[in-house]
C-alpha cells in the first residue's frame, strides 16, 4: 500500500512538555501509532508522520490536542486514548466544547463529559425528575449520575442520595446471608461505593452513610417508602421487572429527582420475566419531565479494547 508523509513543527519548544507529550520511552506516541496504523518519528518538536494519507491529518491533531494539555496537566494512557476517540469521531473541542462539554463539581474533583451524550445525559438529569441511561458497559452511566447527585447535594437541592440496585444474583432474598444490612448489599453497590470514594473520599462518604445522608439499598427495600428531597439513581434497571420498575417509579415525593440506568442488552432476569427497563421506556417515555438517553459503543470512556468488545456484539446481536 502506497504511503504518503506529513511534516509539522509544535510550538512554542518546551522540552517539558514535549516530554509529557511523548510519554515514558515515548508510550504515548506508540498508541497512537498503533490506533492509527502509521509511524512517528520526531526531533525535538520536529515531527514526521507517514502511513496513509487520510490518517495523517488526524495524527496531527491528536498530537497538537495532546500538545496543548500536555502544557497545562500530565498526561496519561486514558487521556491519550480520549484524545485519539474524539479526533477520530471528529469532535472538535475547539468548536464544540460549549455544546458537548460540561463539568461537574465535587469536593475531591471537577468532572468533566467526553461526549456528546454524555453531555446531553447531564443536562437531562439536571432539567428533568426522571432521566433514563441506556448503553452498554463503560459509557459512563453510573458514575456521572453519582456526580450529578453529589452536585445536587451540595447545593442542597436535596437532602440525600439513595443508591438502589436490584440484587437479581441473590433472587432478592438476601435474608440468607451472612452479616448485617450492609455487608449483604455492598456487592451490588460496589460500582457506586467506588465513584463516592473517588469523589468524596473515604471518610466523608462514611460520615454521610452514617447520618444516612448517603442511602444504599437494594431494589427489594423500597417497597412502602415515599422518598422526598431525594436524589435516587437505580443502578442495573434491566434487571428490575415490571412491577419493581413500577414500584420504584412510584417512590418519587416532593423535591426528588431519580436516574434509571440500565443495558437492556444484560439482562440477567428469567427468560419468563419482561424487564422493566425495557417496559419502562415504551410506557412513560412521553411523559413531560422524563427524558431518556441512548449511549452506544462510540460512547465507552474505558480502554479502547472495551468499545471494540461492545461493538462486536452488538455486530453480532444484529446479524442474527
Amino acid at each position: 500500500m502506497k504511503t504518503s508523509t506529513l511534516e509539522f513543527e509544535i510550538n512554542p519548544i518546551d522540552n517539558s512538555i514535549l516530554a509529557n507529550l511523548l510519554g515514558t520511552f515515548d508510550s504515548n506516541i506508540r498508541s497512537i501509532e498503533n490506533e492509527l496504523n502509521i509511524q512517528i518519528k520526531n526531533r525535538g518538536n520536529l515531527f514526521l508522520l507517514e502511513g496513509q494519507k487520510r490518517k495523517l491529518p488526524l495524527g496531527e491533531r491528536i498530537l497538537l490536542e495532546l500538545h496543548s494539555i500536555a502544557s497545562r496537566e500530565s498526561i496519561d494512557k486514558e487521556k491519550v486514548h480520549l484524545v485519539i476517540k474524539k479526533i477520530m469521531n471528529h469532535q472538535e473541542q475547539s468548536s464544540s466544547s460549549t455544546t458537548q462539554s460540561t463539568f461537574i463539581k465535587s469536593p475531591r474533583r471537577e468532572i468533566q463529559t467526553r461526549n456528546l451524550n454524555q453531555y446531553e445525559y447531564i443536562q437531562s438529569i439536571r432539567s428533568h425528575d426522571v432521566t433514563f441511561g441506556i448503553g452498554p458497559a463503560g459509557t459512563g452511566k453510573t458514575y456521572l449520575a453519582v456526580a450529578a447527585a453529589i452536585e445536587s447535594l451540595q447545593r442542597q437541592d436535596v437532602k440525600r442520595i439513595i443508591l438502589v440496585r436490584p440484587a437479581v444474583e441473590a433472587g432478592e432474598n438476601l435474608g440468607f446471608l451472612p452479616g448485617d444490612l450492609s455487608q449483604k448489599v455492598d456487592p451490588y453497590l460496589r460500582p457506586m461505593y467506588d465513584a463516592l470514594y473517588e469523589m468524596m473520599g473515604f471518610e466523608q462518604v462514611s460520615n454521610l452513610i452514617e447520618r444516612r445522608t448517603i442511602e444504599l439499598a437494594p431494589l427489594a427495600f423500597m417497597r412502602g417508602r415515599s422518598l422526598n428531597e431525594s436524589f435516587i439513581i437505580l443502578d442495573e434497571a434491566q434487571n428490575t421487572t415490571v412491577e419493581q420498575m413500577k414500584m420504584f417509579l412510584t417512590r418519587m415525593g416532593f423535591g426528588s429527582k431519580s436516574v434509571v440506568n440500565g443495558d437492556i442488552t444484560q439482562i440477567d432476569l428469567p427468560t419468563e420475566k419482561k424487564s422493566g427497563l425495557e417496559h419502562a421506556l415504551s410506557v412513560v417515555s412521553d411523559i413531560d419531565k422524563i427524558a431518556s438517553v441512548h449511549f452506544s459503543h462510540k460512547d465507552v470512556v474505558r480502554h479502547r479494547i472495551v468499545q471494540e468488545i461492545v461493538e462486536a456484539y452488538e455486530k453480532n446481536k444484529d446479524s442474527k
